[in-house]
């Protein structure tokens, strides 16, 4: 027969009602402030997005607020307005930068202009069907 093994000790860290031990959260507590990279700093969730993709940071930002406000977030994103609705997004520039200076090169030397853009090229009469 082999010699009693011994019985380990349990930790009780949850009395009946599943509160803490005031002892055991108190340690908890004393390790999580010993192992903090922010000391004295309160910071929610988090400093920064931690990703570069849009996509991604606009549905963190829809949890943030629903979770924050209690409301559904994603319902009130999909109902804003957006720049492309109007036509945009615009880019703005001058008109320096938009409109030629000078001749055009594809237009040969001695040219004569039109006074009026034509839609065809020549004075023809109109057909009749």
């Amino acid at each position: 027969m082999s010699p009693p093994r011994r019985l380990q000790k349990i930790n009780q860290r949850r009395d009946a009602t599943g509160h803490l031990d005031p002892k055991y959260a108190a340690d908890l507590r004393k390790r999580s402030l010993e192992t903090s990279a922010d000391r004295g700093r309160d910071v929610a969730f988090l400093g920064r997005a931690k990703s570069s993709d849009s996509l991604v940071e606009a549905l963190g930002q829809e949890f943030l607020e629903s979770a924050t406000s209690g409301e559904d977030a994603t319902l009130e994103a999909l109902n804003r307005g957006v720049p492309e609705e109007v036509g945009g997004p615009f880019v703005f520039t001058r008109g320096k930068d938009e409109f030629a200076r000078g001749r055009d090169p594809s237009n040969p030397r001695g040219s004569t202009r039109e006074p009026f853009p034509k839609v065809s090229g020549g004075d023809e009469e109109p057909r009749e069907p």
